[in-house]
């Protein structure tokens, strides 16, 4: 893929979580330090109408601390994964709050992409990327992130605009570190978002709805 392609890609994935328009580059570019890890709350402002009725994590609430294990049910297979609670308690307290909401169940993950960055993304009940769920938080991010297989990090649309869409990645990234990881991938659950992949992409492009869909049935936490 060419770097000019490879830099659409990669505003599309940014702007894929949006609930209007995709950011400026430069907006894509930048990143923004962590109001959680900053003053040691987690907020999620209102942003934008919900694609389900949510509740925000309450603020003052006790964060995840260490490891939280979750599981996302998918109707190609469980794919298992360990987040982390204690580098990104705010990504990680939202996630489990929208999971045990039952906001992701029966969702399809709407974007495939196989040239260029290797991810399958999910979290929107629209099913268009641009639904989210009424509220965004701030990037949990240190400059050292990187995208390896097996690693789950958060869509955005530029700094500070997380919701509820996060991608997985199946095969190693290149990204600038703008996107917070927060967990990974068992290499069971891996080797489940390989074989999605493996499908491709509908109409044999390269970005786009998986040939073969995939729906979260549920996801189960702790």
């Amino acid at each position: 893929m060419s770097a000019a392609l490879a830099a659409s890609a990669l505003l599309m994935l940014a702007g894929c979580a949006s609930t209007g328009s995709a950011p400026a580059t430069s907006a894509a570019s930048e990143s923004a330090p962590s109001a959680g890890a900053v003053s040691g709350e987690c907020a999620y402002p209102a942003s934008g109408q919900p694609a389900v009725d949510v509740t925000p994590p309450a603020t003052g609430t006790d964060q995840p601390t260490g490891e939280v294990q979750a599981v996302l049910q998918t109707s190609a297979g469980d794919i298992p994964l360990t987040l982390d609670g204690e580098r990104t308690p705010c990504t990680v307290e939202s996630f489990v709050s929208l999971a045990q909401q039952q906001y992701f169940t029966n969702t399809e993950c709407h974007r495939l992409t196989t040239s260029g960055i290797y991810v399958l993304q999910c979290g929107d009940p629209t099913g268009t990327g641009r639904g989210g769920p009424g509220y965004r938080f701030a990037d949990e991010l240190d400059g050292s992130e990187t995208y390896p297989a097996g690693t789950v990090a958060m869509a955005n649309a530029g700094p500070g605009t997380n919701g509820s869409q996060f991608f997985l990645v199946y095969e190693d990234t290149q990204l600038d570190p703008n996107y917070t990881v927060f967990g990974t991938m068992s290499p069971e659950g891996l080797a489940v978002v390989q074989s999605i992949a493996a499908g491709g992409v509908t109409g044999g492009a390269r970005d786009g709805a998986p040939a073969n869909p995939v729906t979260i049935t549920g996801v189960t936490v702790g």
